[in-house]
């Protein structure tokens, strides 16, 4: 069984639960996604499926994925990933991945990208608390002191410096389904995912 769906995220609202308790959703639809190409251990190395999802019009689509899309027979779409499988041969192209598949699922993980807030201190990128505020103090919000003495006289990888802060691939983890609109291919999770409004999100079986 394929595990994951692909979506585009709408926003988040408010909605009262079966326990009319108000609980904070995040709206993703997940149009259905089609397969496009199936790969195979013998052929690629690896047992996974290719799904394809967004509409577009087939004069945009450039012309190495219009090949693409015409030696596979199917129509061409805005968005391709890859989904990884135990067995690809149960799969045919053409088929379709829907919300029914996590009509019983209570829990998703679901992984986008988070938002780009451009360059970034580290008062404002690792939460750092900063030098003093007064006019006396010339130290307010350098990250102070990096560096070692004579041994080893350099500055330790993985430092905690200023920096390009978001735009990171960012997994949220056993959001609980509140509910699923096969209809209108909506699924509401509790809470916030990763992304802006219209990114692209994976959501995954937990």
């Amino acid at each position: 069984m394929i595990n994951a769906i692909y979506g585009k995220k709408l926003g988040m609202t408010q909605i009262f639960n079966d326990a009319d308790v108000l609980v904070p959703v995040t709206v993703i639809q997940a149009e259905p996604n089609t397969i496009c190409q199936i790969k195979t251990t013998e052929t690629d190395g690896y047992e996974a499926v290719q799904l394809g999802f967004g509409a577009i019009k087939a004069k945009k689509v450039n012309k190495p994925m219009a090949g693409h899309f015409a030696k596979l027979g199917v129509e061409p779409v805005r968005h391709l990933r890859e989904v990884r499988v135990s067995d690809a041969s149960k799969y045919n192209v053409g088929d379709t991945v829907t919300l029914a598949n996590f009509a019983e699922v209570k829990k998703v993980d679901v992984t986008g990208t988070s938002k780009g807030k451009g360059f970034a201190g580290v008062m404002r990128r690792y939460n750092f608390a900063g030098g003093p505020g007064g006019h006396g103090a010339h130290f307010h919000r350098a990250p102070g002191s990096v560096g070692q003495c004579a041994t080893p006289s350099r500055v330790f990888k993985g430092l905690r410096l200023p920096g390009h802060m978001g735009c990171d691939t960012v997994t949220t983890k056993n959001l609980e389904v509140v509910r699923i609109d096969e209809e209108q291919n909506l699924i509401l999770v509790k809470g916030a995912v990763p992304g802006g409004k219209n990114a692209t999100v994976r959501i995954r079986m937990a």
